[in-house]
């Protein structure tokens, strides 16, 4: 069963936007915590942003505040990463994860990943 699956990723234009989509099964709706992070090639998986599965708590790494928007939609079972204003340096693998304990930035908090789309930005 497939518990994190992204969606929406491709190749944008700088100063353009794009939207990513996670879907959440029904499993992972009784974690604590969904969020985004980030690879690009030869670099770390970096922390992007993060929303509490209950509640409206939201929490962005600096390189996202301000240009970045994660929310849920109504049903909660899809959680959106918008992104505007893009960057050359936002190119990466985008990936969501859940967690049910931890630091919200922390990758090895996280428990369940999806596969990852891919961004690219570019002219």
């Amino acid at each position: 069963q497939v518990e994190l699956e992204e969606s929406g990723g491709g190749l944008v234009q700088p100063g353009g936007s794009l939207t990513l989509s996670c879907k959440v099964s029904e499993f992972i709706l009784g974690f604590y915590a969904v969020a985004w992070f980030r690879q690009a090639p030869v670099k770390e998986r970096e922390y992007v942003a993060a929303s509490g599965v209950i509640g409206d708590i939201t929490e962005y790494a600096a390189s996202a505040k301000g240009r970045f928007t994660i929310s849920s939609g109504s049903t909660r079972n899809t959680v959106y990463l918008q992104m505007n204003i893009l960057k050359p340096e936002d190119t990466a693998v985008y990936y969501c994860a859940a967690q049910n304990v931890g630091a919200w930035s922390r990758v090895d908090d996280y428990t369940h990943w999806g596969q990852g789309t891919p961004v690219t930005v570019s002219s």
